[in-house]
């Protein structure tokens, strides 16, 4: 099944998770009827929208028109998961604006809800991503017609359990770059090559962002790993020296009217970018004779899978539009600072920094005291428990307010702390 993004992206921006599974493969409901249970006293409406061998999807809506909070959320779960042991929860506000979708890892007697919220009007590459994870075709069924259930729930674990890019990645990366430093050969010195590992993971992890941005081949999202695929088959270890070389400096570095018909038929359908990353580096001019064996990018890429490369999930902009701004991120965010001699806040401090002011911020202007027989006061303890509870009144109050809020980084060098002020 070809994973139509402009359909999928359509019914999810309208919240038709109906038919949005059904375009992902999953069969319809079982007991199309809604039913409803009580707990702690508020009513709950479930509605099944689809399933697959037994994994059962849910839109959970409340008869106060909220998200429950995270407390109830887990409530509910637990109630339903007597009888349907997998399943995927999605948890809707009254006038189809917010979702936030609820599914439960388990490890041995522990479980972890994971959380993903997708309001209407984002563009929703990060869930895209996600859905993608989640498709069934026909070559997924046996002879029978069926599907294991392990299976199923195998595709929710992927697509739902994707670890976020934080101070984890960084520390995988790091013991992955020592690990692809013992790979390498045709480089005498331990200085260079140590430098040539930072330089080729960059190039890669740029790529990887690239081809998750469906940017690469008409929407490859696999790029690498398929590229990696078809060059063994042609033969062993010819994917450093036959495929990746020829794409850094042919197929990035190049027009398509430059490149030789031998790149074009290897490489498919790639972007021409005019920047320096992909040039011949100091230290492939001076050591010409260098070998990687395909295992090292095989664990590589491993290890890039198992993490969620989204640049954003918030609204604005065109999705499909490759600009400097969004290469220029991409490379900032995830370049080794001592390779290249450029310094900066790492996101996870930025984006900390930046919650805890602005988010506080925010807050002090939004919340009210209550003045006894005039207005009834609101509280709110974070930004998210504010949004899961937007009103008329209160957009009207972030509508003024937000505006007025000015932010200033007086030491401002790479502008990390704007770009993350910004996302905030």
């Amino acid at each position: 099944m070809t994973f139509n993004i402009k359909r999928i992206r359509d019914l999810l921006q309208n919240f038709q998770f109906n038919d949005l599974f059904n375009e992902l493969g999953w069969s319809r409901p079982l007991q199309p009827q809604p039913t409803n249970m009580v707990i702690q006293n508020t009513s709950f409406e479930l509605q099944e929208i689809a399933q697959l061998s037994g994994v059962t999807i849910y839109e959970v809506t409340s008869q106060h028109g909220k998200i429950p909070d995270a407390q109830m959320r887990k409530a509910i779960h637990k109630d339903i998961s007597i009888h349907h042991l997998e399943n995927l929860l999605i948890f809707l506000d009254a006038n189809n604006t917010q979702s936030l979708w609820y599914w439960v890892k388990r490890d041995g007697t522990r479980q972890y809800p994971r959380e993903h919220l997708y309001v209407k009007g984002q563009p929703g590459d990060l869930f895209l991503g996600k859905l993608e994870a989640m498709v069934f075709d026909i070559g997924d069924f046996a002879e029978a017609g069926k599907v294991s259930v392990l299976e199923v729930a195998s595709r929710l674990k992927d697509a739902l359990d994707v670890e976020r890019v934080t101070k984890r990645f960084y520390e995988d990366y790091k013991a992955e770059h020592l690990r692809f430093l013992d790979y390498i050969e045709g480089i005498d010195d331990e200085r260079d090559r140590r430098w040539y590992a930072s330089v080729l993971l960059n190039r890669l992890m740029f790529i990887y962002f690239l081809q998750r941005k469906w940017f690469i081949d008409n929407g490859n999202r696999n790029y690498l790993q398929h590229k990696l695929a078809e060059s063994r088959q042609r033969g062993p270890n010819l994917y450093y020296s036959e495929f990746l070389n020829l794409l850094f400096f042919e197929g990035f570095a190049k027009p398509e009217n430059e490149r030789s018909e031998a790149a074009r038929q290897l490489l498919g359908t790639v972007v021409y970018l005019n920047g320096g990353l992909f040039l011949l580096h100091p230290i492939e001019k001076r050591w010409s004779a260098i070998r990687i064996p395909d295992e090292a990018f095989e664990n590589l890429l491993s290890l890039f899978a198992r993490y969620s490369w989204n640049l954003d999930d918030a609204s604005g902009g065109d999705d499909d539009e490759i600009s400097p701004h969004i290469l220029g991120y991409i490379f900032e965010k995830y370049i080794n600072q001592k390779s290249f001699g450029a310094y900066y806040t790492r996101p996870e401090i930025t984006e900390y920094l930046c919650e805890r002011t602005i988010h506080k911020l925010i807050l002090e202007r939004i919340n009210t005291t209550a003045i006894q027989g005039v207005t009834r006061g609101r509280h709110f303890d974070t930004v998210e428990e504010l949004l899961m509870n937007l009103d008329t009144r209160l957009c009207r109050d972030l509508l003024d307010q937000l505006p007025k809020i000015s932010i200033l980084d007086p030491a401002c060098g790479s502008g990390a702390f704007l770009v993350s002020a910004m996302n905030t």
